[in-house]
């Protein structure tokens, strides 16, 4: 009996141990870097040294003009492409799952830009925008139309890498809701045959039952766009002047000029702000996915 008891009370223990390096792993790179990001934000820092100053850091950031600038143009960013993408990927989606010809090949040439690097991605548009050379004024200028300065104009640059994130980001949207239109049953297609034609299937049946990936593709989005740098700093370097400057573009400019403690700072406040938006936005789309 006690032989029994024993063997039962290590089946109730033993599966605990799986929890450990799951543990390790998110305290030594997530946990352990947080904290210091916290306390290294609250001083002014080299490689070699730190001296506590408080939250001089962040009352230092805070008044930048800088930030106001990157906290309009990160929200903008984000929100448009977040937006963009939801309008444009399902229909893409429903096409891409439909009985077309050459639907293999579709698929491919839509998810073609996820597999190419942001870098390559942003340099090529930077040629292609070129505002006397670029592919787009030569075909602008070639059907008599005006050729903006896609990346050099203030009013134009921001949407301009707008533009090149939806193209390059459309297709992992468009996969998560071609998975979700695959995942309905048959029975609701044939159902609204007997109702009407397309439309009414697309409104009655495909809109409300791929609500899910709508919520996964909002989300994903939305902190990717508020998270967004690479392709920004690649293709306008914030510029012109602060134009298209987001709050990591911002925060980097700080770790450039050597204010280490500074741009530390921006990052934390970058890392609460995500956290305020996102969590509550997370906790919202879970409650309306229970209710399906």
């Amino acid at each position: 009996m006690n032989r029994n008891t024993t063997q039962l009370g290590l089946l109730k223990t033993y599966p605990n141990w799986f929890y450990l390096p799951a543990i390790i792993t998110f305290t030594i790179f997530f946990v352990f870097p947080t904290l210091s990001a916290f306390y290294f934000s609250l001083t002014r820092w080299t490689i070699f040294d730190a001296t506590f100053i408080g939250f001089e850091n962040y009352v230092s950031f805070l008044s930048d003009q800088m930030l106001s600038i990157g906290l309009k143009n990160t929200f903008i960013y984000a929100f448009l492409t977040s937006g963009i993408k939801t309008i444009l990927a399902l229909p893409l989606a429903v096409i891409l799952t439909s009985s077309i010809r050459f639907k293999g090949f579709y698929r491919s040439v839509v998810f073609f830009p996820v597999l190419v690097s942001t870098i390559a991605v942003g340099i090529t548009f930077s040629i292609l925008m070129q505002p006397n050379s670029g592919l787009f004024n030569v075909i602008l200028g070639s059907m008599g139309l005006p050729e903006p300065d896609w990346l050099g104009s203030p009013k134009l640059a921001l949407f301009s890498v707008i533009f090149v994130d939806v193209w390059k980001g459309i297709g992992i949207a468009t996969i998560i809701y071609m998975g979700g239109i695959l995942a309905i049953p048959q029975d609701y297609f044939d159902a609204m045959k007997l109702e009407g034609g397309f439309w009414l299937r697309f409104r009655y049946v495909i809109i409300p039952l791929v609500r899910n990936s709508t919520f996964t593709v909002i989300l994903l989005s939305f902190i990717g766009g508020l998270r967004s740098f690479d392709l920004i700093w690649v293709m306008t370097g914030g510029g012109p002047g602060f134009a298209s400057d987001v709050l990591t573009s911002v925060i980097y400019k700080q770790y450039q000029a050597g204010f280490y403690g500074l741009s530390t700072a921006g990052n934390v406040i970058l890392f609460i702000m995500v956290t305020i938006l996102v969590f509550p936005l997370r906790q919202f789309f879970n409650t309306r996915e229970i209710e399906l």
